[in-house]
């Protein structure tokens, strides 16, 4: 009997001792091959990551040219589908300031069903259709009715899918497109980011497709140029008004405006180079 004991306090303590191994292997079945388990890369860890980087509410509660200043350096993050993440800094921005402002959709104060999201509260995504093809990006302000465009990205990741997307969204086969021509227009960020009407009204506060983060290095008077808007053509004195903002050097820049950086420079805001 003592030896029978002693043969089933050993088995018990084995078991016990391998019950952890055994739940590692669980997981290891289960589990994506190269793929890191440790607290900081579980799928709760990057989700609490993601939200306490993610730009909230207040920032984008701000007048609409601040807005649009505030939104260089910003990073746009968007979720594939199939999970991939595409991310891309943002380089050019244009202010469009609501009712006063004759170049904006809601000139005049004017609501309809197209740009309603102007209205909404600020950090709602506003995504309209230009020639029946293309798409271009808003998001609000505040003010009323007052909406900042997303002119340019540059490309941080997801460059590959960015070209897989760009060549779908084009009839015709072309050339590659260089990391500078993937997001360099309105229209290209679209593209390349799969961004079409069915994102117009979101939330980029709340959206689990789309969001923004911030940039990792603040940017001061003399890296921003402020400029001219751009195809405002016809619009009188609000074609000549500074609401386009884009970042000095940056060669992911749609168009760039010598003269005004000449200007600039004069003005001792930054040495021309």
């Amino acid at each position: 009997m003592p030896r029978k004991r002693k043969l089933l306090a050993q088995l018990s303590a084995l078991q016990s001792n391998s019950s952890f191994p055994q739940i590692n292997a669980l997981e290891d079945l289960n589990a994506t091959p190269g793929e890191d388990f440790s607290p900081k890369s579980s799928k709760y860890f990057v989700t609490e990551k993601k939200n306490s980087s993610q730009l909230e509410g207040d920032f984008f509660n701000q007048p609409c040219v601040s807005l649009a200043k505030s939104f260089l350096g910003q990073i746009l993050v968007r979720k594939l589908p199939d999970g991939r993440e595409l991310w891309g800094r943002i380089v050019e921005t244009e202010a469009y300031l609501g009712g006063e402002d004759e170049a904006s959709h809601s000139k005049g104060g004017k609501q309809t069903q197209r740009n309603a999201a102007m209205f909404m509260k600020p950090g709602t995504l506003y995504v309209y259709q230009i020639y029946g093809i293309y798409f271009c990006m808003n998001v609000s302000s505040q003010g009323e009715g007052a909406a900042v465009l997303l002119r340019s990205l540059e490309p941080l990741q997801g460059l590959d899918a960015m070209r897989e997307l760009r060549r779908a969204s084009r009839k015709a086969p072309t050339k590659l497109l260089k990391d500078w021509q993937l997001c360099n227009g309105p229209s290209k960020l679209c593209q390349a980011f799969g961004i079409d009407k069915a994102f117009d009204q979101r939330d980029l506060t709340q959206d689990s497709d789309i969001w923004m983060m911030p940039g990792q290095n603040p940017l001061g008077e003399q890296d921003v140029v402020t400029t001219t808007r751009i195809g405002i053509g016809n619009r009188g004195e609000w074609a000549q008004k500074p609401l386009r903002f884009y970042l000095r050097g940056n060669k992911f820049v749609s168009v760039v405006d010598r003269k005004m950086e000449r200007e600039m420079a004069a003005r001792g805001h930054f040495s021309c180079s």
